[in-house]
């Protein structure tokens, strides 16, 4: 249902639409709805472009120009104040879009994977989103301690990566006593990765921005891996790590 796209067609949307759009900021309320917030031009285009079907609701102002009429949900169009008031950004742009959540698929034992154990910080998870977009890794399996994926930080770092990179989440001890696959961790005392003999199936493991990995996932590791020092940092940032050897991996493969 579309509900204006020029100047002329420009309409109100009730306060109680834009506390709703605005209550999906909280983990606890996208997961009631099943759905997740897509900000500003650039990714609600490609929204728009690809993935139609996943609207449930946009919101944009005069001068977004609405590409595609055949969306799946609603659609307005709304001065910058509304969408202001809607929006979670600090200087919001020119569209809102309200998704509903992909459904993931569990990836087969042929191919390269991440997990996540416990990555915090929301622009770490949309960076490593974008570097498994950019190698073409296709899923992620997190521990429960790892950021939501939806979460709106995370979903506009991604720059777009979000809507196709599978992420999972699950119990990692268990996942990993289950499959038959190597997995490489990242590890301060691991095997410098230039050194190691690489594999183009197996899971990369990556842990926490300040504890690393979980001491009980260790029993399941097959490889311990590092990325050399050869200056006076203390550490890396798991998303430059995460970068650095899934090339690695990649060069190798």
């Amino acid at each position: 249902m579309n509900k204006g796209n020029n100047k002329e067609n420009v309409v109100e949307i009730s306060k109680n639409k834009i506390k709703w759009i605005r209550s999906l900021q909280l983990k606890k309320n996208r997961d009631e709805e099943g759905v997740f917030i897509v900000e500003g031009e650039k990714m609600v285009n490609e929204v728009i472009s690809s993935y139609p079907n996943l609207i449930h609701t946009l919101i944009y102002t005069p001068d977004f120009q609405l590409t595609n009429m055949n969306l799946s949900g609603e659609s307005y169009c709304v001065n910058q104040l509304s969408l202001d008031q809607a929006s979670g950004l600090k200087t919001p742009n020119k569209a809102i879009a309200i998704l509903k959540k992909i459904k993931t698929t569990l990836p087969t034992e042929d191919q390269l994977i991440l997990a996540l154990d416990g990555v915090q910080d929301p622009g770490n998870m949309g960076t490593i989103l974008r570097i498994a977009d950019w190698f073409g890794i296709n899923h992620i399996i997190c521990s429960p301690s790892t950021v939501e994926v939806y979460n709106p930080k995370v979903v506009q770092s991604s720059m777009g990566a979000v809507l196709r990179i599978n992420v999972h989440y699950t119990d990692l001890k268990e996942y990993f006593r289950k499959t038959s696959m190597p997995v490489f961790a990242a590890l301060l005392q691991g095997e410098n990765i230039y050194r190691t003999k690489l594999s183009d199936i197996g899971i990369i493991l990556l842990g926490n921005e300040g504890k690393g990995i979980s001491r009980e996932l260790y029993t399941h590791v097959s490889h311990q891996i590092s990325i050399p020092r050869f200056g006076s940092a203390e550490s890396l940032n798991v998303s430059v790590a995460a970068g650095i050897i899934v090339s690695e991996f990649k060069r190798n493969s």
